[in-house]
């Protein structure tokens, strides 16, 4: 079989598809068929590298496809099924993952980095990691669920824990994740502001259900939240862009606000006034990924259609240098998907 994989960190030119050994579905496991698999900044990240991944690497943390092969001590799946692959791995058995944050697990990986990922054209994994994917969603659109909705929801419910009549502020909303949280957000009754970086990608945050929007080159993001609340700011902030957008997102912050961060796509180092945190009874919180409990709880609401997965571009993995270059570029809004061809 076939599958992305780097074997030294650098550029898009590292991305090989080449031909590996054929996976090999054992007794607990299942063989699942990838019809697609998305790229995620993680992807990017990983690409570059940073401590702790071990080379050569399949790349790919999210994907869908088609059950080939079932193990023989797996019940709960059968040939011809139609999944989608939930990222996270974690052991089952520690005192974590036995009270349903499995996302706390001391041995908590990602596919695609702390193990071989999903994109190749054969996955052998465990049945725990699989999730039915709905008839009527496309395996693109399938693939493009997952890690950015599952990080998504558990930021604002399980961490923010958002209600009702609040006002969330998403940052970068034309990215795979803020297109997430801004449909989440609305789901449970919030208030949206979206910022972007273009009209286009403005206007699509709006078709989302967006409420305001912010154009982040034409505007100082925490003055416009201001605005738009009366001078009380944002109760919840969602944050994974990092350095350039740090300090307005704390000065968009309500008193007794929450901020929730992922990730740090434009710098990992940020500053930070004690005195404001405490004065105004703010909490900042960091967030990875989710509990198998939430990946059910998304999979009912999708099934509802109550969200959607955004995808934007699709691309050959054969061709996987030029979608990280175009992931790269920021000219994507939602997600951007692989194709096993």
């Amino acid at each position: 079989m076939k599958a992305i994989r780097i074997r030294e960190h650098g550029g898009p030119e590292v991305l090989q598809w080449e031909e590996i050994e054929t996976a090999v579905c054992t007794e607990d496991q299942v063989l699942v068929e990838v019809r697609a698999a998305s790229i995620n900044h993680l992807d990017l990240w990983v690409r570059k590298g940073f401590p702790g991944i071990e080379l050569p690497l399949i790349m790919g943390s999210d994907a869908s496809g088609v059950v080939a092969e079932v193990g023989a001590n797996v019940k709960d799946w059968s040939v011809g099924d139609e999944v989608m692959v939930q990222p996270g791995t974690y052991c089952g058995t520690c005192r974590f993952c036995n009270r349903g944050q499995e996302n706390l697990c001391i041995r908590f990986g990602i596919l695609g980095e702390s193990e071989d990922g999903v994109q190749c054209e054969f996955l052998a994994i465990h049945p725990q990691n699989l999730g039915k994917k709905p008839s009527g969603l496309s395996f693109e659109k399938a693939a493009a669920f997952p890690l950015v909705f599952l990080t998504a929801y558990t930021m604002l419910v399980r961490k923010a824990k958002i209600e009702r009549g609040e006002t969330v502020l998403v940052l970068g909303a034309g990215s795979g994740i803020g297109s997430a949280a801004v449909q989440i957000a609305k789901h449970f009754g919030c208030t949206v502001i979206a910022t972007a970086g273009n009209d286009e990608k403005l206007q699509l945050a709006s078709q989302l259900g967006a409420d305001y929007l912010i154009h982040h080159h034409n505007e100082k993001i925490h003055e416009r939240v201001r605005t738009v609340t009366d001078g009380w700011g944002a109760d919840v902030v969602f944050e994974h862009v990092g350095e350039a957008t740090w300090t307005s997102s704390l000065r968009a912050l309500a008193h007794g606000g929450r901020i929730v961060t992922c990730g740090a796509t434009t710098g990992p180092k940020v500053g930070i006034d004690i005195r404001h945190l405490f004065h105004k009874q703010q909490t900042i919180m960091g967030s990875t990924m989710g509990d198998a409990s939430a990946f059910m709880e998304l999979l009912d609401i999708l099934e509802n259609g109550d969200v959607r997965p955004v995808l934007n571009r699709t691309f050959p993995m054969s061709d996987a240098a030029e979608a990280h270059c175009y992931l790269e570029d920021g000219k994507h809004f939602g997600k951007v998907v692989l194709l096993p061809v």
